[in-house]
């Protein structure tokens, strides 16, 4: 409860201020912001930083595939045949898929 009311004592307070600065300081703010964006520097690093955000994201991908293709039977698909039911190694009864009139 005490961080909500933190928070909310904190936005009343952004609003007072954000609203009493008026638009000629917003408009400072937004053309400072556009600048460093733009900036030949910044552009550079958001690019190295987002090639490394990357490359991580490729790494736990990767690990958490072969976790779960380990621990899942059925995602592990070049192990097994096959066999339509969805389920590795799982036979279909074709006499019992005929009296249900189920595909097999």
């Amino acid at each position: 409860m005490r961080y909500r009311m933190t928070f909310a004592i904190g936005l009343a307070v952004g609003y007072v201020l954000g609203s009493r600065a008026g638009r000629e300081r917003y408009e400072q703010i937004k053309r400072a912001a556009q600048r460093v964006a733009d900036s030949p520097r910044f552009q550079e690093t958001a690019g190295v930083v987002g090639a490394q955000v990357s490359k991580a994201a490729g790494v736990a991908r990767s690990k958490v595939g072969d976790t779960l293709q380990h621990r899942i039977p059925f995602l592990n698909k070049h192990d097994h045949a096959d066999t339509g039911t969805g389920w590795p190694g799982e036979q279909v009864d074709e006499k019992k898929a005929n009296e249900t009139g189920l595909p097999y």
